[in-house]
């Protein structure tokens, strides 16, 4: 980890700034070059995310000094998909029987990028991960998720209590298709790649009837199946 690039993050991308997306864009791949690594993964933020996989090439690489074995960038949930499917990691899904969960396609990874070697690999790897640690999951309707997902009600640089309630009215499509699964099949937590995603459900959620906590990242539900030998 890097404390001169510890986020990759890129508000450019909002605001139209190719300038101020190659700049922030820039400390990454310094970042990168100080420490000699050979792979850079990008956690769970939508539009950080969307701007490694749409524009680093041309705003930042290229990127020969990385593993060809791996894609450049690489998003964490290929990486998790990767050691799941090679029987690297001692999961329990049954440590998440308590939860039914759904899952929200956020817009920069939906419509914005891809992941994996197949077309739609950024719909199907968070769902088969989250169905690798847990036994309960729905999704919500078909013409809510994938490419016809609702946003947030809080991207495009939205995230600000000043516009709370553009927020509030953003994100009732969403809320609208969560409710319908949590009155069906009890779902009682939704889980999202996208950290504004995040941060927005966790304010809105509640002013629509909902707790704060339902709202929870992939890699949450990951941590909470690890079974660590205690041997080690």
């Amino acid at each position: 980890l890097s404390s001169y690039a510890s986020e990759a993050a890129n508000f450019g991308i909002f605001i139209g700034n190719y300038d101020q997306m190659q700049k922030v864009a820039e400390r990454i791949r310094q970042a990168a070059l100080d420490l000699g690594v050979r792979r850079i993964v990008i956690g769970e933020c939508g539009h950080a995310w969307r701007v490694a996989y749409s524009y680093w090439n041309t705003l930042i690489g290229p990127f020969d000094f990385l593993d060809t074995d791996y894609p450049a960038p690489q998003h964490v949930c290929e990486l998790t998909y990767d050691l799941i499917q090679q029987g690297a990691l001692t999961l329990d899904p049954s440590a998440n029987d308590k939860k039914i969960v759904t899952f929200h396609d956020s817009c920069n990874v939906s419509r914005g990028s891809r992941m994996g070697s197949t077309p739609g690999g950024q719909f199907t790897l968070p769902r088969q991960i989250i169905q690798a640690v847990c036994n309960h999951f729905v999704d919500m309707a078909p013409e809510t998720t994938h490419e016809q997902t609702f946003c947030c009600g809080g991207g495009g640089g939205l995230l600000t209590d000043d516009l709370l309630e553009l927020r509030v009215k953003g994100a009732l499509p969403r809320v609208t298709a969560l409710k319908q699964v949590v009155d069906n099949h009890g779902v009682t937590h939704m889980a999202a790649i996208c950290a504004i995603c995040k941060s927005q459900f966790s304010k809105v959620l509640p002013i629509y009837g909902f707790d704060m906590d339902m709202i929870v990242s992939v890699h949450q539900l990951v941590g909470d199946a690890l079974v660590f030998d205690s041997a080690h």
